[in-house]
């Protein structure tokens, strides 16, 4: 979609910064170059030189007028998704990304449309159907270039139903129908720990953990109020870096201000982390967050070393006293790039059982639903390979005995920072007692242990 408003608007704001739109053909042709799709091989100093590693999906695309920024724009699943926002003022110099409105209304515009086509990336006949529909779906969703509905799966893809006013006037543009049953609300708080271990003594381990709180509120009305709390153990670190959701109706400002960037002080808000809403007619995420805490739920060490022909591997994973030991699966895979299938394998487990995958160039350690008594299992090995062939692995950072554990591991009702949300805090301003339900779960993302005996990518010094 081209939206002639926005680009006057762009034109009065911008001035002699302004860069005009170009041609569709033309701008596909200078995003794919910008998203290295096309002419990948070749170096080419304008996008490849190190001055610009992108830290973001905001790019600049050179087209025949200037440069075009900011343009977002993400691959997904074979697919890509990018818009142009409007940037309310002058672009030079160029305003921090922070303060561009357009770019987080951009942001879940495409977060929209991915949500509605991706299910079908795997039919072509239905995603192209889904394609086919997204014109008429954008006229409601955003019909002059400002998004009012982001949740492209809850419009109607035909026109019979649209109404050109809403039927009750307090009903919020998100809540797209109207539900009749027995009411009913579902919170999920998912918790994902990325981690980066090392077992070096000149280099710090890192771990994050990131949560988003979805919730699902199958409430009668045009418009009903539901209030949540979600709660923290006693001296568990605050949560911060809280985003919410625009169905929010207010939120202490004390809240959004605790930021992971300043160092932790007594005045950082603790919670109770209160949030009344209008929520929307479909399940949504009510906010994110992001937390200090002081260890990673499993501490590990891998060691490889080449002798001769062969290669020893030794792995050691400890559950941390304070996890519940209770998972869903938890395994750990143990690739090796850019050598040939394994030829020869012995091994010795204290726990669980080791698995070789069918390509035969990855370890597959399955530890189970429960660590042992002792809360610590170990993995001795040695490995001999055979001629490497086009299918194995490789990888431009893996070289030599640079190498990794990856974790994969969920434990249900369990959250890293002890997050949780009190049934009895949810209040639903309707007629009839609604049933709740409130779950949550910790899930592993990018969790490495790297190789000890070997330099390792250092994400943070």
């Amino acid at each position: 979609r081209r939206y002639p408003t926005v680009e006057l608007r762009a034109e009065t704001f911008n001035g002699s910064t302004h860069v005009p739109v170009p041609s569709d053909s033309a701008f596909l042709k200078a995003l794919l170059f910008e998203l290295r799709l096309v002419d990948d091989h070749v170096f080419v100093e304008q996008r490849d030189t190190c001055a610009r590693i992108h830290h973001s999906s905001v790019h600049s695309v050179a087209t025949a007028a200037g440069e075009l920024w900011p343009v977002l724009a993400f691959h997904k699943s074979g697919l890509i998704y990018a818009c142009v926002p409007l940037v309310e003022g002058s672009l030079e110099p160029r305003p921090p990304l922070l303060t561009v409105s357009g770019l987080s209304q951009g942001l879940a515009l495409l977060l929209g449309i991915m949500d509605y086509v991706s299910p079908s990336r795997k039919n072509e006949a239905e995603m192209n159907a889904k394609i086919g529909q997204l014109r008429n779906l954008l006229i409601q969703a955003c019909p002059l270039g400002t998004p009012l509905n982001t949740n492209i799966r809850s419009l109607n893809s035909s026109f019979e139903d649209i109404q050109e006013m809403p039927a009750d006037k307090d009903q919020p543009a998100w809540r797209s129908s109207s539900y009749k049953g027995k009411p009913q609300v579902n919170v999920c708080i998912t918790e994902k720990v990325k981690c980066m271990q090392y077992d070096q003594r000149d280099v710090v381990d890192t771990w994050q953990v990131y949560g988003a709180v979805n919730c699902k509120c199958d409430i009668e009305g045009s418009a009903p109020n539901v209030t949540l709390s979600l709660s923290l153990p006693t001296n568990a670190p605050p949560l911060q870096d809280i985003v919410v959701h625009h169905c929010v109706t207010s939120v202490d400002p004390a809240m959004l201000l605790s930021t992971s960037v300043e160092p932790l002080h007594d005045s950082v808000y603790s919670g109770p982390y209160k949030f009344p809403f209008i929520p929307p007619s479909d399940s949504f995420n009510l906010c994110y967050y992001t937390s200090q805490v002081p260890v990673p739920p499993i501490l590990g060490c891998y060691q490889l070393v080449e002798d001769g022909s062969q290669i020893k591997i030794t792995v050691n994973l400890k559950l941390h006293e304070s996890i519940k030991n209770s998972f869903e699966y938890c395994e750990a895979r143990i690739p090796f790039f850019n050598r040939g299938p394994i030829a020869q394998l012995e091994y010795k487990v204290s726990y669980g059982q080791l698995d070789l995958s069918r390509e035969k160039s990855l370890l597959v350690w399955v530890i189970g639903q429960k660590f042992p008594k002792s809360l610590e299992v170990s993995l001795t090995g040695t490995v001999s390979f055979g001629t490497a062939g086009k299918e194995h692995p490789t990888d431009y950072m893996c070289t030599g005995n640079t190498a990794y554990v990856k974790l994969y591991f969920r434990i249900p009702d369990f959250t890293l920072t002890g997050c949780y949300v009190d049934q009895h805090s949810v209040q639903v301003f309707v007629p009839g007692k609604p049933k709740i339900t409130a779950s949550r779960e910790l899930i592993s993302s990018d969790y490495y242990i790297w190789n000890s005996k070997a330099p390792a990518p250092m994400v943070y010094k």
